[in-house]
């Protein structure tokens, strides 16, 4: 079996700097490589760009951001619709849209249930992040998106299939949009960042008569009367417990401390949920 070319993206590393977006722009604007890519148009064209997330309320809030390209699908809903052999997978696993053969076939561009291939209205062609296979082809190792990256957030890895899902397993990774079944060949790592909610509060206690930080606490999050987390307040008082599903219904949260505890129940919706300041109540 043969070793195929893999990206794997850390989603908790990307701070937004865009140095792959340049990297990809640099690389393909006014610059042709016959059989791999015509030249990327230098405005409209994003083969290689970042969505961002923003979840939680003040003062508790987080934003994460994650790079999107082509996925290199083994079982790619471009290659179905184009004519001609315009789209063909490589035996390495790199999915090529021939820049010649491809010309005039827009449907392969509304094909991709990812958005990510771009129409060139100027060449009348459809266009990919090529998986910088003209480098590899050279003897790279890497991507220049990667080489660019100052946070390590890629890692190309060329591998047999088995060895990669023995990887997949191992790191937790996850693909876009799974239920579609397209096999993707680009990996993400903390996916959660972006498509799972969070629930967070602050701890508070009274003593001496004053309100103050529950450090310490700990904080048991049931659903159905099974215990799904648990988190330790840090020095504000403050939690954060995250991977849950949006719209996954009502949970219940019981907080215990030296102050004493308390029990509440919430329904999470569509989005991270804030519970706000959770007093500590003596037993009685």
């Amino acid at each position: 079996m043969a070793a195929k070319w893999n990206m794997i993206v850390d989603i908790e590393r990307c701070n937004n700097c865009r140095a792959c977006f340049l990297a990809v722009k640099d690389e393909h604007t006014g610059n042709e490589f016959p059989g791999y890519a015509a030249e990327q148009p230098a405005m409209g064209h994003n083969w290689l760009d970042i969505e961002r997330k923003e979840r939680g309320t003040y003062p508790i809030v987080d934003a994460h951001f994650m790079p999107v390209m082509c996925n290199h699908c083994d079982d790619a809903p471009c290659m179905k619709v184009a004519k001609n052999g315009a789209v063909k997978k490589r035996e390495d696993g790199i999915v090529i849209i021939d820049p010649e053969k491809s010309k005039g076939q827009k449907e392969i561009v509304d094909a991709c249930p990812y958005g990510a291939v771009s129409w060139n209205e100027d060449k009348q062609i459809p266009q990919v992040w090529i998986f910088d296979a003209h480098l590899l082809d050279e003897g790279w190792e890497r991507t220049r998106a990667e080489q660019s990256c100052p946070t390590d957030v890629f890692r190309s890895v060329k591998v047999e299939d088995e060895e990669m899902q023995r990887i997949r397993e191992r790191e937790g990774l996850e693909v876009l949009q799974p239920e579609l079944g397209t096999k993707p060949r680009v990996y993400y790592k903390n996916l959660h960042l972006m498509n799972c909610c969070f629930v967070g509060g602050s701890v508070a206690a009274q003593v001496g008569g004053v309100e103050e930080c529950a450090e310490g606490a700990e904080v048991v999050l049931k659903q159905n009367g099974s215990e799904i987390a648990r988190a330790t307040t840090d020095t504000f008082g403050e939690f954060k417990i995250d991977k849950l599903e949006p719209n996954s219904g009502q949970y219940q949260l019981e907080v215990s401390g030296d102050a004493g505890g308390l029990s509440t129940q919430f329904d999470l919706g569509g989005e991270s949920l804030y519970l706000g300041v959770l007093t500590l109540a003596a037993a009685a």
